[in-house]
């Protein structure tokens, strides 16, 4: 049995203690090593882990998987194999890789080698000869805090999309009582078109902020903030607290929002903003609408058909003037 794994220095495989797979088992790793029986070595204790793995051959296939498949991943690269900083660059040169995970593996000691593949790209590295079962567990490490970081947004460290639709779809699998609530910023764009961009983004970090405030002070304590993107927000949370929630969020965001404006916009209530051919034409100040779906009195089976449901009810909300919500109240 062999308990360290260099160069070659592979004998039969020893078998780590069976625990519960905390790798959801569509994730893949993909292995590119110089040596056969390294990969195939790396690849049986990635697999016993829960990952789904894929062994590649050489540096101009490295990655290529990742290319092509959607799902999150972690590339384990050699950084011996001739051309393995070329692939490193080109993959953080992709758009489709660029947050996919990297460890690249190597026996050398040298540290110009290794800042240059971290400067390159990499997010960490691992000597060899290594343990199995610390190697299993730093590129488990690896991916987690990988993963964590591209499914947050920037701008206001709330989860994205991806850990969003994951967090619906969890709650739906296991039927409980949900309400979804999409938040949207009315008259924004033209927020935006007036003072800039910077200060669009601000009040976009302002909405975040009353968002987490309400959630804290929700009796809620599974309730679920994240930023999809813009000035959208999406809000998971037990129905029987969201109206609460909402009114909340109304209350403190109307407060505030005229702090953003300069004082002499905020007193006429409205500001004026060009069209294409010059014609100027006046917004009202930016208000906050939630439409909320629930699973209370019709069924929702997915994240995809509850934040439609939601977008349908915020439409609903936008067209009433000012800060409001509407919840679908409609059975099946």
């Amino acid at each position: 049995m062999v308990e360290r794994v260099g160069n070659r220095a592979v004998g039969t495989l020893p078998r780590m203690p069976a625990t519960a797979s905390d790798i959801d088992p569509n994730t893949l790793a993909v292995v590119c090593d110089d040596d056969p029986e390294v990969a195939a070595y790396i690849a049986h204790h990635l697999k016993e882990a829960g990952f789904e793995v894929v062994v590649e051959d050489g540096p101009g296939s490295a990655g290529a998987k990742l290319l092509e498949d959607p799902r999150s991943g972690i590339l384990l690269l050699d950084l011996h194999l001739d051309g393995a900083l070329p692939a490193l660059r080109r993959l953080r040169a992709n758009p489709k890789t660029v947050g996919s995970a990297i460890v690249v593996l190597t026996h050398s000691l040298d540290p110009d080698l290794l800042v240059g593949a971290l400067e390159e790209g990499a997010d960490d590295f691992i000597r060899k000869p290594f343990e199995i079962a610390e190697f299993v567990a730093r590129v488990k490490a690896v991916f987690r805090r990988t993963t964590m970081m591209i499914g947050v947004s920037p701008l206001t460290g709330l989860p994205g999309n991806h850990r969003t639709e994951s967090e619906i779809d969890r709650r739906l699998q296991v039927a409980s009582q949900t309400a979804v609530a999409h938040v949207d910023l009315d008259n924004f764009k033209a927020f935006n078109d007036h003072y800039g961009f910077l200060r669009g983004d601000h009040v976009i970090a302002f909405a975040s902020n009353v968002l987490q405030n309400a959630q804290a002070a929700s009796p809620d304590a599974s309730c679920f903030v994240g930023h999809i993107g813009g000035d959208d927000f999406v809000v998971v949370m037990a129905p029987e607290h969201v109206e609460s929630f909402a009114q909340d969020v109304i209350e403190e965001f109307d407060a505030g929002i005229l702090d953003f404006y300069d004082p002499e916009d905020a007193l006429r209530g409205y500001v004026e903003v060009p069209d294409r051919r010059g014609d100027r034409h006046a917004f009202p100040i930016v208000s906050i609408s939630l439409g909320i779906a629930t699973n209370e009195r019709r069924a929702l089976s997915t994240s995809l058909e509850a934040s439609q449901l939601a977008a349908e009810m915020k439409e609903f909300a936008k067209r009433k003037p000012g800060s409001t919500y509407e919840v679908d109240r409609r059975t099946d």
